[in-house]
């Protein structure tokens, strides 16, 4: 498993993380043991990165996390969470009252007296733009509560803004073969000023995993039923905002351009891991079989399958089938 350094903080973490939100809630039911299983089989392949966030099964997501590594002295686990989406997501509940309330409750549910990462997540453009923002955050920081902070955004646009700000150490953007603009300017934007960038997001919700058919149905709890357009949250949080029966498309054209050897979701990992500016990629997984998978990606990286190939496939799907509905947003 490849390591990168996660901005300036100083930490590695794996070039394959895990993603919590599926232990949580929102993808259908995932019970207790099953989501220690997927911890430990993505600790035992090597990834030293989880993120979650405090509102991922109103913070099972985060106690489970937290229950796991207690039993793990002496872990290199980097454990990103994020804050602000236990409120309306508007401008003034971005207050240092509330970002101290959130973080005081994430610590007690990861057992921890200070949170590795913390992330704002997803908050309104104007509050990525404050200063008075990560004067808040960096108040936290001199405390004690975290050690680091950064920002997980919706566009482009707020994470060129989060970069520009000199203590965020991390931006979190969905980038897939479905979502290329973060590669025209976010990506470079965050290698010149070293902040690292978590890909969110890297199996379009399943629609680059090649499972799903127009037949495909889902749970009533699961966003991928209830999301599709935005009902509930940003539409691009589910199948990265494209059409499904579009992503059905595109994700087969993908799939026959790669040798049989190689499953499409593995080729999608590593592509997105090979990158440029990507620190680390952050699927999630609902089974020990899935986490596992998605770690052993990262085989890919060392040689022996053509990447610059799928690129090219990568971008031309893109250009043909995609470009219209989506690099205008987001």
């Amino acid at each position: 498993m490849q390591t990168r350094t996660l901005g300036a903080t100083g930490r590695t973490v794996s070039a394959i993380g895990l993603g919590t939100w599926q232990l949580g809630a929102d993808w259908g039911t995932v019970d207790d043991a099953d989501a220690r299983r997927v911890l430990e089989t993505s600790a035992d392949a090597g990834v030293t990165l989880f993120d979650t966030a405090d509102v991922y099964g109103d913070g099972r997501s985060e106690q489970t996390i937290g229950k796991f590594l207690e039993g793990q002295p002496g872990h290199a686990i980097t454990v990103a969470t994020k804050m602000g989406r236990r409120l309306a997501q508007e401008p003034a509940n971005y207050t240092p009252e509330n970002f101290r309330a959130w973080t005081d409750r994430s610590r007690r549910n990861l057992g921890v007296e200070t949170l590795d990462l913390v992330q704002l997540h997803c908050p309104p453009t104007s509050v990525i733009e404050d200063p008075a923002t990560y004067e808040a955050l960096d108040a936290l920081v001199e405390q004690g509560a975290i050690a680091a902070y950064g920002v997980s955004v919706e566009t482009c646009a707020q994470a060129l803004a989060a970069i520009s700000r000199p203590h965020v150490s991390n931006v979190q953007i969905i980038v897939n073969p479905f979502r290329l603009k973060p590669l025209d300017d976010v990506l470079p934007a965050a290698a010149e000023a070293g902040v690292a960038v978590f890909a969110r997001v890297p199996l379009a919700s399943g629609l680059l995993s090649g499972r799903y058919t127009a037949a495909t149905t889902f749970a009533a709890d699961d966003h991928r039923a209830y999301n599709r357009h935005g009902e509930a949250f940003d539409r691009g949080e589910t199948f990265s905002g494209v059409d499904f029966e579009t992503g059905l498309a595109a994700a087969s054209e993908l799939a026959a351009a790669l040798p049989a050897d190689v499953p499409l979701p593995a080729a999608t990992l590593a592509w997105i891991a090979a990158l440029p500016g990507v620190t680390s990629v952050i699927p999630g997984a609902r089974t020990p079989d899935q986490a596992r998978a998605n770690a052993d990606a990262a085989a890919l990286l060392d040689g022996g399958f053509d990447l610059s190939g799928f690129d090219t496939a990568v971008r031309r799907v893109y250009d043909e089938r995609l470009r219209a509905q989506i690099h205008p947003n987001w």
